[in-house]
């Protein structure tokens, strides 16, 4: 099997893009619709880890490193559901870094995973995330224009990926980002919820 290999990603949130989504359209032909429903597991002591729900498959990756003020996420683990209180325990919990909680069984369902281990915990939180992303290629790099719903607020992203940090800050400067922070989902959407500040 290949190994997947960790792109470098820029990612901004606003109410509105206007000329910078324009530019996307005209400069690449659209390319890909995809719609999902996806719920992050949310902790304000960690930073380091994208944790989330998407297609009943629970998906983990982590931030491997920062470089010209781009992310490196690589993926950790993926798993479906029942899940196993050893998955549980030692990738889920070791990535929120709060404290484990009892556990009462030996797997889990879905909804038992949500209702008997996230929602109770104290240092938990869970946003609900429906995505409506649209994809384009903008000097080699995967683009795209997301709307999206968190927690009933709406927002919109955009964001460039490529494995070559060069092709990225090209693609940042031809669509006029360099003003916008580069910004990943979990604290994008910590912020939304007030676990974290707003940025001065």
């Amino acid at each position: 099997m290949q190994e997947i290999q960790a792109r470098y990603e820029f990612r901004a949130f606003a109410q509105n893009f206007g000329l910078i989504e324009e530019k996307m359209r005209k400069l690449s032909k659209f390319e890909k619709f995809r719609e999902s429903s996806e719920i992050y597991i949310l902790s304000a002591e960690n930073n380091a880890h994208n944790i989330k729900i998407r297609h009943d498959t629970l998906d983990i990756k982590v931030l491997v490193k920062e470089e010209q003020g781009l992310q490196q996420w690589h993926p950790k683990m993926k798993t479906g559901f029942p899940i196993k209180i050893e998955v549980v325990r030692d990738e889920v919990f070791s990535a929120l870094s709060v404290a484990v909680p009892q556990f009462k069984r030996s797997e889990y369902s879905f909804s038992q995973y949500l209702e008997d281990i996230i929602q109770p915990h104290p240092d938990l939180k869970i946003a609900r995330v429906f995505k409506r992303r649209f994809g384009y290629t903008i000097s080699g790099c995967i683009s795209e224009i997301a709307e999206l719903l968190i927690n009933g607020a709406a927002i919109k992203s955009i964001a460039v990926e490529s494995l070559d940090v060069g092709a990225v800050m090209q693609a940042k400067e031809i669509l006029g980002l360099q003003e916008y922070e580069n910004v990943s989902y979990p604290m994008a959407i910590k912020r939304i919820l007030g676990m974290v500040p707003l940025p001065e």
